[in-house]
């Protein structure tokens, strides 16, 4: 199985001494969040782990405690935008904290297993195409030799977030005015060897340089497993993705960093709640068993098919 760690929240920041926790008993406990009465119990046995994938925008408290996870194969998709506090209220500065840490993890784990995120790209009065070329540039000259890989995507206009957006006077570009964005951003990041890839855009970019891809990455994963696997997409996610099936580990409501466009908070009072009932020793992220839970043990196995030959190269 792929363990994601998690599209829901931000696990690294705020959660990592619960992971690691985790890993140590074996196992985990997730609610269903279509039906928050069904608990799914995820056994961690590196045995059932084919790869780890961790979403976060600051993964600090987990870079001294890596060689915890030398029995799993993983990579990191690290969220470094150009937005301040009003769009991204609880992430650090970014060139005085954020662009050090990605360096410090990509030195620790290989500039191949650590995908920069610039995205979700959203264009405002303030946040201008101008505005994101420039921050894009900075931060492209300061990961040069740290990464591979940047994804981007333009932001999605959910129901949830609507407010927030409509508060920062989100503007809306043409497709030409997208796609030029897009080339101008390509053409930075090839001037700084990174190849950038798009996330599930129904927007082809593909005359801008820019190829779709995904996050959990099945050519990827078989590269760093050095096996191939039997593993299809996704069907949880939206057409345009194009992920293989993972078990994601995560609780909407309750990450910290508040970003605007986030589609995973859309309750302040429920991040609150949720964070006060966080207990690193629990086998829920964030809350505790009830009368009325019902917890199944789920069927899980490795993905894994034989070794790559060297034709497969």
């Amino acid at each position: 199985m792929i363990l994601s760690v998690s599209r829901r929240t931000d696990i690294p920041c705020f959660y990592s001494e619960w992971f690691f926790n985790r890993l140590k008993e074996g196992f985990l406990y997730v609610r269903n969040p279509m039906n928050p009465h069904q608990i799914s119990r995820i056994e961690l046995s590196p045995k059932l782990i084919d790869c780890i994938v961790f979403w976060t925008k600051n993964p600090e408290p987990m870079i001294e405690r890596i060689d915890e996870l030398k029995e799993y194969p993983f990579y990191f998709q690290f969220t470094l935008t150009g937005y301040g506090r009003d769009i991204e209220p609880c992430v650090p500065h970014k060139k005085e904290k954020m662009l050090p840490v990605f360096q410090r993890l990509s030195q620790k784990i290989g500039a191949e297993w650590i995908i920069w995120r610039y995205d979700p790209i959203l264009f405002t009065p303030k946040y201008t195409p101008e505005y994101h070329v420039k921050a894009f540039q900075q931060i492209a000259g300061g990961l040069n030799g740290y990464t591979k890989r940047c994804v981007v995507s333009f932001v999605d206009t959910y129901a949830k977030i609507q407010k927030n957006l409509n508060a920062v006077q989100l503007q809306t570009p043409t497709e030409e005015e997208q796609k030029h964005f897009a080339g101008v951003l390509s053409k930075i990041a090839q001037e700084n060897n990174i190849t950038v890839t798009a996330c599930a855009e129904a927007l082809d970019l593909k005359a801008c340089g820019i190829l779709p891809s995904c996050c959990i990455d099945k050519q990827l994963i078989e590269q760093l497993i050095g096996c191939k696997m039997n593993v299809g997409k996704d069907k949880n996610q939206r057409k345009e993705c194009g992920c293989i099936e993972s078990i994601d580990i995560g609780t909407y409501n309750t990450c910290k960093n508040g970003c605007l466009y986030c589609y995973a908070n859309y309750s302040t009072e429920s991040v609150i709640r949720n964070c006060q009932s966080y207990d690193a020793n629990s086998p829920l992220l964030c809350g505790s068993v009830q009368v009325n839970d019902k917890i199944t043990h789920r069927k899980l196995e490795s993905l894994r098919n034989g070794q790559l030959s060297l034709l497969d190269n």
